[in-house]
Order: C-alpha cells, then sequence, then structure tokens
C-alpha cells in the first residue's frame, strides 16, 4: 500500500509540472524523470544481446544504472536495449529517445501488454508506446580478432554517435582524486569480473577496422559523427600525453575517412597548444567538460581536476580553447543535478538553478554553448550511494527552462554534432536539453575558424 502510494505520487508530480512547466515539453519531463530514476524491464522487454534483433546497452563508457551489475537479476544476463523511444499514450508524446538507466525499482515499467507491444508502465497504466533500436547490421559482424563492434565502436543516440571509449580507465584514482559522481573505474571493474570483454586501452587499428565494418554497412549514414573519449589522462599511456594519445585516433580516422563522421573528443581543459594539436589533428569539436559551476563544490566533487589544474585554470583554458575550435565548437559539458547532492549541495531548487545559470551565463556571454548529462546517481559513486533518488524532478525542469531562457538572451541556438533539436525529433538521449529546444535545422557541421 505504501509503495502504491508512492507510486500514485510520482503520477501526481509528474502531471504537475506538466502543468506548472506548459513551456516545456512534455516529452522533455517525462524524459528527464527517466534518466534521473531510471526504469524497470520486464523480461519480456529484454533484448537477447548481441544474437537478438534489438541493440543490446554497451556499457559505453559510465553504467548509467541505478544498481550494480550483481543486482540487476536478469537484466545482467539479457542486457535491456541501448535506448528506448517513446510515442502515443495519453501525453499524447512525440517521437522520444531515452538512453536506458535500470533501476529496477523504478516505478516506471517497461513490458509487454496483452496484445504483446511493448509499453511503458506507471502506476500500471500504459503511458506510451515504446519501440527498441534495431540490431544494426554491423553489429553482426566481427573484427579479425573476433572482438564485437559493439565492445569496440559502438553506437548511440539512435546510431548518429559513435562513441569510442579508447581509454577505459581514469587516471584520477580514489577516493582523494576521482570525481565524485563518475563510476568509469568501477564500470571497469564491474565488468572484468563479470567476464565481459571491455578492452582497456583500444588500438588505434581495432578503431579503424571497426568504423570500416560501420562504413561498409551503414549505407542509410545514419552515423554522423564520432567522439574520442575516456578517462583523464594525468602523466602518460602508452608514452603518449593526453592530446596525443587521443588525437592518434583522430588523426588515422581522419586520414582513412576524411570527413565521413564529425570529429569530436572529450578530454580535460588542455592548454591552448595542446587543443591545437587536437585541432591539427582533425577534431573539429572540443568537449572541456567543466562538471559543475560553483566554486565550492567543483573543489569537493572534483578534487582530481581541482588539484591538478584547478576551477579557474580550466575556465580559462575553456575560453582560450575558442580561439583554435571557434566559440560554436567548444562545448563543455555538466552533470545536471549534482549541484543538488546532499549533505554538501545546495538546498534548493532555487539556489541550485541560480548558481548554473550563472555558469550558463558566463560561458554563453563568450559565445560557447554547453550542454549537460542528466546525473545518474549510480550507487558505487560517494554521491549516488548518499543521493540515490538522485536530484528533485523540479530541478531538472526549471534547468530546461532556464537553459533554453540564457540561450536565447544571447542570441545563440543549439551546439552542432547533436542532431536536430526539437521535441520529437531530437536524438541526444542523455539528457532533454535537444528535446526542449525549438525545431530548427542546425548547422550541417561545424565551421572551423
Amino acid at each position: 500500500m505504501v509503495q502504491q502510494m508512492a507510486s500514485e505520487r510520482r503520477t501526481a508530480l509528474v502531471e504537475g509540472l506538466m502543468g506548472r512547466f506548459p513551456q516545456v515539453p512534455p516529452e522533455a519531463v517525462l524524459k528527464e524523470d527517466l534518466l534521473r530514476g531510471g526504469m524497470a524491464f520486464d523480461e519480456s522487454a529484454l533484448s537477447g544481446n548481441e544474437d537478438g534483433d534489438v541493440k543490446p546497452k554497451s556499457y559505453f563508457i559510465f553504467s548509467f544504472d541505478h544498481r550494480t551489475l550483481p543486482e540487476l537479476g536478469a537484466a545482467a544476463l539479457n542486457r535491456p536495449p541501448e535506448e528506448i523511444v517513446l510515442t502515443g499514450g495519453p501525453y499524447d508524446l512525440r517521437r522520444t529517445v531515452v538512453s536506458v538507466r535500470v533501476n529496477p525499482a523504478s516505478p516506471y515499467v517497461v513490458r509487454a501488454g496483452e496484445d504483446g507491444a511493448l509499453g511503458l508502465y506507471l502506476d500500471g497504466a500504459r503511458i506510451a508506446d515504446v519501440g527498441l533500436p534495431p540490431m544494426p547490421d554491423y553489429y553482426r559482424h566481427t573484427l579479425s580478432n573476433g572482438k564485437s563492434v559493439m565492445e569496440v565502436a559502438p553506437t548511440i543516440q539512435w546510431g548518429y554517435l559513435v562513441y569510442l571509449t579508447v581509454f577505459r580507465v581514469c587516471q584520477y584514482f580514489g577516493a582523494k582524486e576521482e570525481c565524485q559522481y563518475c563510476d568509469i573505474n568501477h564500470n571497469w571493474r564491474q565488468h572484468k569480473a563479470a567476464g565481459r570483454p571491455y578492452t582497456g586501452v583500444k588500438p588505434v587499428e581495432e578503431v579503424l577496422e571497426a568504423l570500416e565494418i560501420i562504413d561498409r554497412h551503414d549505407t542509410a549514414r545514419a552515423s554522423q559523427a564520432y567522439t574520442l573519449t575516456g578517462g583523464a589522462i594525468t602523466s602518460h599511456v602508452g608514452g603518449r600525453d593526453e592530446a596525443d594519445f587521443y588525437g592518434q585516433y583522430a588523426k588515422a580516422i581522419e586520414e582513412r575517412f576524411p570527413g565521413r563522421w564529425i570529429g569530436k573528443v572529450v578530454a580535460q581543459a588542455l592548454p591552448k597548444a595542446d587543443v591545437q594539436r587536437f585541432h591539427d589533428y582533425g577534431v573539429r569539436i572540443y568537449h572541456p567538460n567543466f562538471e559543475v559551476w560553483d566554486r565550492r563544490l567543483f573543489e569537493l566533487y572534483c578534487p582530481g581536476k581541482e588539484r591538478y589544474i584547478g576551477r579557474d585554470e580550466w575556465h580559462r583554458r575553456i575560453l582560450d580553447s575558442a580561439e583554435v575550435f571557434g566559440a560554436r565548437n567548444v562545448i563543455p559539458n555538466f552533470v545536471a543535478g549534482v549541484e543538488m547532492a546532499q549533505p554538501l549541495g545546495f538546498a534548493s531548487v532555487a539556489e541550485a538553478i541560480d548558481s548554473t545559470a550563472e555558469g550558463l551565463r558566463f560561458f554563453m556571454s563568450h559565445g560557447i554553448v554547453p550542454r549537460f548529462t542528466t546525473w545518474c546517481p549510480e550507487p558505487t559513486t560517494p554521491l549516488g550511494k548518499e543521493n540515490p533518488q538522485g536530484a528533485p524532478l523540479e530541478y531538472h525542469i526549471r534547468l530546461l527552462e532556464t537553459y533554453r531562457a540564457t540561450l536565447e538572451d544571447f542570441g545563440l541556438s543549439s551546439p552542432p554534432g547533436y542532431g536536430p533539436p526539437g521535441p520529437g525529433r531530437a536524438v541526444f538521449s542523455v539528457s532533454s536539453f535537444m528535446d526542449s529546444l525549438p525545431a530548427v535545422d542546425p548547422d550541417p557541421e561545424p565551421v572551423a575558424p
């Protein structure tokens, strides 16, 4: 009875926020709630791993789950889909792509109805039809060494983005250096412990071979961008510093596949000379993520980044990088919601929004448009352990409203390399910022300075 009442309050919360914030699309309200709190899967909705007809969840960098693999039950053995797409239902949802974050305790359940069709259920009521990503042809092929394309070069955002996590661990290691919301190192450990293939450092040749398979079989050209990323490098990997390590992949990709994909790199905020090397190697979009705006919270939540670089220097380097890439092509991410993580975060939604809005205005005043990932409180992280429910849904909805208003204040538009904006069109799956922006056609590709 208590659980049922709590679930009913969830429906009331969601519909109440839809009513209070009519300028935020209802698709975005539901999507944010699913991203912050996860979704449960009936066995009828699990994917069948790489032998099925559905693209399975690849765990491409973080776990993005509310339980560890051993705690996921059937979802650990028979993977859930990478993403789902929601349509219809009582809210008349337009097509909405949502990254899958598994939470067996979630009030949202994906299951087959009496007619066999999959739906999303809340409080026992079907609130949306659910579509699953089809297994792409390129996932059915292996590299010459037997590795799967999904392991080396998975695609997300409904096939738009090839996600190349070429360094699966982070050199910010341990409680005194790891970001307090990040489970990259634990995700590596849990996959190795489960006996799953999870390559630590992906050889350049393997990446090129996987991309060759994608290029050959992606005849519709659904994949339009690639992201090079991985853990921070504070010393060297394979004798290379961070700029050269990640840059070597971009150089090889651009030489083998000139112009095939928009090249993006997620790395630390590096000195301008290192950033120039990224650009020289062929990268066209740079993501030097600032993580959280508030000075005190940055120092507490990102101790390694504060120790090695420092918040003020990090921000200076972001601005400097605009001189290399052009402001439009510098897109730092922040983790939306950690501002409210207790016991050290902001106590009220208003305070958290005011702080984040200050950061948005700072960067947008320089022509730089940040983007954000909705915080998933993974259970092995310090902030996730203390805050299993994440941030309040109202925070996320007010952030969407603030983000769009700030963008309009500075006469800016959605960042390049994320596909089309607008409800019913957006494919960016780990937050709703693109779903909440006007449905206008983006620039076809970033413009280099």
